[in-house]
C-alpha cells in the first residue's frame, strides 16, 4: 500500500500507468509510437524523444518516429549499428546514459546543432531480437536517474512488441506476394510429358526459400529446377527470387546443368555472400528419353519405371551453392523410358525431427507408383504431407508419355 506521504511512489506509479494505459492498444503502430513519445517527453521533461528501428539487411538504424526534433525524420537519418551513442545502445543491447554529450558521440548532426547535451537510450527488444532504439535528450545538462531509465525501458518494450508484430506481418505479406509471383502459377504445357507440383510453407513465417521451376528452352530441351535457400521469411524468399531469375538466364547460355550451377554458384559468392542454397537442375532432352541431372547439395530425385519399384537415383552430389570454391560440378545422364515418372523434392518432404532421413526417403520411395504427374503429387502429399510441416515443402513430378509426341 502506498502511504499518503510517499509522493515518490505515487509519481512512479503515475508514470507507469501513463505508458501502460490499456487504451494505447487501440491505436495503430504509428499512432502508438507518436503517443508514447509524447507522453515520455511530458513525464521525463525532455526536449526530444525518438525511435530508430533496425534495418537488419543494411545493419543500420533508421529514424522512424520523433517528438521534438522531427528533422531527423525529414532527413531520412540512418546510422550504422555500433556507431555513436545510439549505435552503441543497439550493438550492446543495453541502456546508455550520457550526462555531457560530446560531438563525436552525437553522430546525428541534428542532435548537436539543436543543442542536445544529455541523452539516455534504451534498446527495443522483442525476446532476444533487437527491434530498435528509443532515446531521449535535453538541451540542459542533466543526470538521468535509474527510475528514468526504467520508465524509458518500459516504453521501449511496449513499442518493440508493436513494431515487431507489424514488421512480421509486413514481412509475411511481402514474402507471400513475392513467392506467389515467382512460383509458376501454371506449369508449361510441353509435348511428350506432363508435370505437376506442390508447395507447402513451413514454420510460422509461412514462407521461405524453397522453389520449383519448369521452363521450355529454345533448343527444345525442358528445364526442371527444385531448390532450397537456407532460412525462412522475407530474406530467404528474396534470395530465392534472385537465384531463380539468375538460373533461368544462365540456362539460356548453357547446355550443361553443371555449367549453369557453376555460374549460379559464382553469383552466390559474389552477390549473395553468407547465403547457402541446394539446387537440383534437370534438362530433359527434346526426345524426352534422357535426363541430364546436376545436384548442388540437393537430395537426389526418385525415378519409377513401369513394372519396377521407385529408385533413389544414385548420382554424384556436389557441394551446395555458397559453401566455397568447387573445382568441378558434374552432370549425369539418366535414361527416361516411356511412362516413367521423375519425382524431385526438397528435404521438408522427407525429413522429420529425431528421425534418420533415410527413413523418410524410404517412406517416399514406397509411395511412388507409375501414374500421371498429378496423381503422383496427390498420392505423395496425401500420405506424407502434414498440416503444419517443420520445413517448407516443394514437390515436382514429371511423367513421360508413352510416345514423345
Amino acid at each position: 500500500m502506498i502511504e499518503a506521504g510517499d509522493t515518490g511512489s505515487v509519481e512512479r506509479l503515475r508514470r507507469i500507468e501513463a505508458v501502460t494505459d490499456a487504451a494505447l492498444s487501440r491505436l495503430d503502430v504509428d499512432e502508438l509510437l507518436d503517443e508514447l513519445l509524447g507522453r515520455v517527453r511530458d513525464l521525463l521533461r525532455v526536449d526530444t524523444a525518438a525511435i530508430l528501428l533496425v534495418d537488419p539487411h543494411a545493419g543500420q538504424l533508421v529514424a522512424t518516429a520523433s517528438r521534438g526534433l522531427e528533422e531527423e525524420l525529414r532527413q531520412g537519418f540512418r546510422l550504422p549499428v555500433g556507431h555513436g551513442f545510439t549505435g552503441r545502445v543497439a550493438r550492446d543491447k543495453q541502456p546508455v546514459v550520457i550526462e555531457r554529450l560530446e560531438r563525436a558521440d552525437a553522430v546525428s548532426p541534428v542532435l548537436w546543432h539543436k543543442g542536445i547535451r544529455s541523452l539516455v537510450g534504451v534498446p527495443m527488444l522483442a525476446g532476444k531480437d533487437l527491434v530498435g532504439v528509443l532515446h531521449v535528450g535535453t538541451r540542459a545538462v542533466r543526470r538521468f536517474t535509474p527510475d528514468d531509465v526504467h520508465l524509458l525501458q518500459l516504453v521501449a518494450d511496449r513499442a518493440a512488441l508493436a513494431c515487431q508484430a507489424r514488421l512480421s506481418s509486413i514481412d509475411r505479406a511481402a514474402a507471400l506476394a513475392l513467392q506467389r509471383s515467382l512460383l509458376p502459377a501454371r506449369l508449361p504445357n510441353v509435348p511428350g510429358v506432363d508435370t505437376a507440383a506442390r508447395y507447402v510453407p513451413g514454420h510460422q513465417a509461412g514462407i521461405g526459400g524453397d522453389w520449383y521451376d519448369v521452363f521450355a528452352l529454345p533448343s527444345g530441351w525442358l528445364g526442371l529446377v527444385v531448390g532450397d535457400v537456407s532460412g525462412h521469411g522475407l530474406a530467404a524468399a528474396v534470395v530465392m527470387g534472385r537465384l531463380r531469375s539468375a538460373l533461368r538466364a544462365y540456362t539460356l547460355e548453357c547446355d550443361d546443368p553443371a555449367d549453369a550451377l557453376t555460374r549460379l554458384d559464382r553469383k552466390v559468392h559474389h552477390f549473395e555472400a553468407g547465403n547457402l542454397a541446394t539446387v537440383l537442375y534437370v534438362m530433359v532432352s527434346p526426345e524426352r528419353d534422357r535426363l541430364h541431372v546436376s545436384l548442388a547439395g540437393h537430395l537426389p530425385p526418385m525415378l519409377v519405371r513401369p513394372g519396377c519399384p521407385a529408385d533413389l537415383l544414385t548420382l554424384p552430389v556436389d557441394p551446395p551453392l555458397g559453401v566455397g570454391r568447387v573445382r568441378r560440378r558434374r552432370t549425369t545422364v539418366v535414361d527416361f523410358p516411356p511412362e516413367a515418372v521423375l519425382v524431385c523434392y526438397t528435404d521438408g518432404l522427407v525429413e522429420r525431427r529425431d528421425e534418420l532421413i533415410d527413413i523418410g526417403l524410404e517412406r517416399l520411395r514406397a509411395i511412388i507408383r507409375p501414374a500421371s504427374a498429378e496423381e503422383v503429387c496427390v498420392s505423395v502429399m496425401s500420405t506424407l504431407g502434414v498440416e503444419q510441416p517443420e520445413d517448407d515443402i516443394a514437390l515436382l513430378s514429371l511423367r513421360r508419355h508413352s510416345s514423345a509426341g
